[in-house]
């Protein structure tokens, strides 16, 4: 389980995230939406602790990620919204060093031969990152997340700029985890995909939480019948202020 608690964070004087408090529960798909500015990303950062929050406590399966950070990490995968690989690196030395980094190595070269044939990565194992499309980078990032056993899956806008297949590989990787128990935390503006593959989702305003629960709870949040989209659901939620949304119904 992925526990965040009063996650409070500024940027010298501009409030990003506002005592945001969730769950990730085992065996569930979270979806994170909100509108550019809300905060999404930022969580995401804080709870892998690329960036330190200014209050609160963030616990990925009962390990305080402020008091035993490197055994919190150890249970964390994260693909990033634009990733950064170490570009001298060949793809197969990248799955490699992941692996190595997480110390993960038991089955790595039956796990990276999968992922590289899942993500079209394969034919290129042997070619330096550098010279990797930004799509084929995205994969690179998506395989490196899934090579190492983590508990908690973190993904920042995942299926942008990759290819249909990618994308439907990646849905078949997400699924998967989650019949394992991990727990997925997914960042994204694609509505469609977020209504046909999350168990709940958390819709974000100013850092803040205005609606959280499954498709029929948001319905009745927003006070739309079961027939609206979650198009619809969210434009409602986040034109609305945080303070009504939350006033008892």
């Amino acid at each position: 389980m992925l526990r965040v608690s009063n996650l409070t964070k500024y940027y010298k004087k501009t409030l990003a995230v506002d005592s945001l408090s969730f769950d990730v529960r085992d065996g569930e798909i979270v979806g994170l939406l909100g509108p550019n500015g809300a905060g999404k990303t930022t969580v995401l950062r804080c709870v892998t602790g690329i960036v330190q929050p200014t209050d609160g406590v963030i616990e990925v399966e009962g390990v305080n990620l402020s008091t035993n950070e490197e055994d919190a990490k150890r249970r964390i995968a994260f693909v990033p919204e634009v990733p950064t690989p170490y570009e001298m690196l060949t793809v197969y030395e990248h799955l490699r060093f992941i692996a190595m980094a997480y110390q993960t190595m038991d089955s790595f070269e039956e796990r990276a031969e999968t992922l590289m044939h899942r993500f079209d990565l394969y034919d290129k194992r042997g070619d330096l990152v550098l010279s990797l499309s930004k799509g084929m980078k995205q994969k690179l990032a998506i395989a490196c997340a899934f090579v190492h056993d983590a508990h908690v899956v973190l993904l920042d806008e995942p299926l942008i700029g990759i290819d249909p297949r990618g994308v439907h590989e990646l849905k078949e990787m997400i699924t998967s985890a989650k019949q394992e128990g991990k727990s997925i935390l997914i960042s994204t503006h694609m509505l469609d995909t977020a209504e046909r593959l999350c168990d709940r989702i958390i819709i974000l305003r100013k850092g803040a939480i205005v609606a959280e629960g499954n498709l029929a709870e948001l319905h009745e949040r927003a006070r739309m019948g079961t027939d609206a989209s979650l198009e619809d659901v969210f434009l409602t939620l986040t034109e609305e202020s945080p303070t009504n949304l939350l006033a008892p119904q």
